[in-house]
């Protein structure tokens, strides 16, 4: 049996009703031009025959020694036809319907005593499209693992006609990496040897981020509507931007593509907050997650992702002055970051989200500052357009884990030209959050006639 690292194990040993710890996401195909009414029965035929399964689809925790999140256990069968299943949508097969549907699976918890992951193939959209949604649970890959595995399942082929699940994928030849982990202890003392064994401009970069407080600091955000305690209830938006207009933003303003994507948010954020009526005088504080994965180790699963914490200057009007001050925080906290090596850089970045875990004290989330007040996280996708057994990508949206004084997560992914934004919320605290879309693209335009784009 494989042990659980440390880092994997928090997501299982957090989970709750109230709080799934899967990641999830949405892909909208358009079929191939001559596909008949049984295209779909056909592909999920063709899928539910791979079963070559590899041992990333077959874990789910065992029960060791009557205890249980400590080791892996790796199903020798596993049965496909529960893991992949067909839904279709009701008339009149609205994308409402369909994110409707997402909502409700996307708040259910995975059955652990079976691998920790799901597929749905959903069809009956007015359109003709058809829709793939998958999640994978948190302890077992990160997005931008399932992030890639989704990319190997597809083809810049429109002509390719092989069909590809992404269980059966075989691993890619590239090192192999120890997903097991170093403890708590055993990062403290290696976090304590390297301070020892670097040079003085490291240690002064270090002092600088923790003691001088050049970063910005968890528990200085302000208190929100969003930073409450949650439900197990979810509601999902999902829309997608063409990227010429936030690359003409960047190019404008000398910054970068996503200093522009946090402006998006940052407006969407104060437009909506002044529409409840509960924007705070001082800015949110949004985490960003940083890869921190090589070339080495980017087809491992598990997590290896750091954090920095982003100014979105909620407090100010004028959106390109809201553009430069985002811009500044984020050069400023990677600049110290980027100069300390991995281990400091992983220590930096549990500090930063520790407070995340004080969520689970009784009465904190409702007395304390929250440590920031959502996550914006930018996930790496494909860079042309992509198909999957002719079938045209036409959506790539990422859902993934609102906590206990996060009741929002905003995560997006590239697809060729286009950038594609999946929101998550909590279904009672986060009214109306389809509004939010809205918000999005009038903080674009905004952005848009500020610089001159």
């Amino acid at each position: 049996m494989q042990p659980i690292s440390p880092t994997d194990a928090i997501f299982l040993l957090g989970e709750s009703r109230e709080h799934p710890m899967h990641v999830g996401g949405l892909q909208l195909f358009e079929p191939p031009e001559g596909a008949g009414p049984e295209y779909l029965r056909g592909l999920a035929d063709e899928l539910l025959s791979q079963t070559d399964v590899q041992p990333t689809f077959r874990k789910h925790p065992a029960f060791f020694g009557g205890l249980t999140n400590v080791v892996w256990s790796a199903d020798r069968d596993v049965e496909l036809d529960y893991h992949l299943r067909r839904s279709a949508l009701p008339s009149p097969g609205r994308v409402r319907d369909l994110l409707e549907l997402i909502s409700r699976l996307h708040g259910t918890l995975l059955d652990r005593h079976r691998p920790l992951w799901e597929a749905h193939l959903i069809e009956g959209l007015s359109d003709g499209r058809f829709a793939v949604y998958t999640k994978f649970h948190h302890s077992l890959i990160d997005g931008v693992s399932a992030m890639k595995v989704m990319q190997r399942v597809l083809s810049p082929d429109a002509t390719e006609t092989e069909v590809r699940a992404p269980w059966s994928l075989p691993p890619r030849r590239s090192a192999p990496r120890d997903t097991s982990g170093p403890s708590l202890l055993q990062t403290l003392g290696q976090v304590a040897g390297s301070v020892a064994g670097v040079a003085p401009t490291t240690v002064s970069l270090a002092r600088a981020a923790l003691l001088e407080q050049q970063l910005t600091l968890p528990f200085r955000a302000p208190k929100t509507m969003l930073n409450v305690r949650i439900g197990g209830a979810r509601r999902v938006a999902a829309q997608s931007w063409a990227l010429d207009r936030i690359k003409k933003v960047k190019a404008e303003a000398g910054v970068t593509v996503n200093d522009v994507v946090l402006a998006m948010c940052a407006g969407a954020l104060r437009l909506y907050l002044a529409d409840q009526n509960a924007l705070p005088d001082t800015p949110l504080v949004a985490m960003v997650p940083v890869n921190l994965r090589t070339e080495q180790d980017v087809e491992g699963g598990g997590n290896l992702v750091g954090a920095i914490l982003c100014n979105l200057a909620t407090d100010v009007e004028d959106p390109a002055r809201r553009l430069a001050t985002i811009a500044a925080s984020m050069r400023d906290n990677k600049k110290v970051y980027s100069e300390l090596p991995r281990t400091q850089q992983l220590a930096v970045s549990a500090f930063l989200i520790s407070g995340l875990a004080f969520g689970l004290l009784p009465g904190f989330v409702r007395t304390a500052p929250p440590p920031f007040n959502l996550v914006i996280s930018n996930v790496p996708g494909a860079r042309e357009p992509l198909y999957w057994n002719g079938a045209r990508l036409d959506g790539n949206y990422p859902f993934s884990i609102p906590l206990d004084g996060q009741a929002l997560n905003i995560t997006l992914a590239n697809r060729a030209e286009f950038l594609d934004f999946g929101l998550v919320g909590d279904r009672r605290n986060v009214p109306h959050l389809q509004r939010l879309l809205g918000h999005l693209e009038t903080a674009l335009k905004d952005l848009e006639r500020a610089v001159g784009s």
